[in-house]
């Protein structure tokens, strides 16, 4: 467990947050003068962030308060659930077919190393106390949807591009798994790069924002790199889970009887961009 805090951690109040909004001054001022077209979405992008942070956090007074395991685990579904959404509409996928089997990778690749982490490596803590269940089920979820992402866009799209050479392989007598294999590797290659690049640097970089966090709740700073080595080892876990199962799960829904690729399965947005 985190060592009992050194120092009540500092409050930030509300005219000292306003005064971070005015830092935002810099990129505009940038943005403006260079005639950027993305003003308007970055200040959309910043009243979202700012909304859904609020909500989230007089959510989750009430979550703490209360340290339901049920409701622990509820709000987990739900961000999952989230996930889900995303992950799919950035993809340019058709809900219908991926919601349930992405849902399911994603459930499974959060979940156990959630479970493993909480349950044999944090053993004094209740299995889905808040303060732990829920940050570290959404440090380890944040990068299985960004990792799914990659996979699930990388693995569609390079089948779609070099669809003569897959219609080759299927051709020539290949079986379905047999014919996706190597999109299937460059697939998991591609989403699980930025993870390892971030392992590889980090600390040197830039430091995380679990040991940060940490170390701002007062606890020694080799408390804070212990639980930074355990969340990114659990953070490899799950992306590496739920990439695997994200794409294999999918298959079944996005090919034919044949075997060829269902082009049916991309949005009509998506469509277009890959002409």
């Amino acid at each position: 467990m985190i060592a009992a805090s050194a120092a009540p951690t500092m409050e930030i109040g509300y005219p000292s947050l306003a005064l971070g909004y005015a830092l935002l001054i810099i990129p505009f001022a940038l943005m403006l003068w260079h005639r950027t077209p993305i003003v308007g979405r970055t200040i959309v992008a910043i009243a979202r962030m700012t909304l859904q942070l609020l909500f989230v956090g007089v959510y989750l007074q009430f979550v703490f308060k209360l340290d339901s395991p049920w409701l622990n685990g509820a709000w987990i579904l739900v961000m999952i659930g989230v996930a889900d959404f995303s992950i799919i509409r950035g993809c340019g996928l058709r809900l219908g077919r991926f919601l349930v089997p992405v849902f399911v990778g994603l459930l499974i690749g959060t979940v156990v190393p959630l479970l493993y982490f909480l349950g044999l490596m944090l053993p004094q803590s209740k299995l889905l106390e808040a303060r732990y269940a829920i940050p570290i089920g959404g440090m380890i979820l944040g990068n299985c949807l960004r990792a799914d992402i990659i996979g699930l866009k990388s693995f569609y799209d390079a089948i779609r591009k070099a669809e003569k050479a897959f219609l080759m392989a299927l051709a020539q007598g290949a079986r379905l798994s047999e014919a996706v294999r190597p999109f299937f590797r460059d697939a998991i290659t591609a989403a699980l790069a930025p993870t390892i690049a971030t392992i590889a640097t980090i600390g040197l970089v830039a430091l995380p924002g679990m040991m940060t966090g940490v170390i701002l709740g007062g606890a020694n700073p080799m408390t804070a790199i212990k639980y930074q080595i355990a969340i990114m080892i659990a953070i490899f876990v799950g992306t590496a889970i739920t990439v695997a199962l994200a794409i294999r799960l999918t298959l079944n829904k996005s090919f034919t009887a044949y075997g060829t690729l269902d082009h049916a399965i991309f949005t009509a947005t998506r469509k277009t961009k890959l002409k």
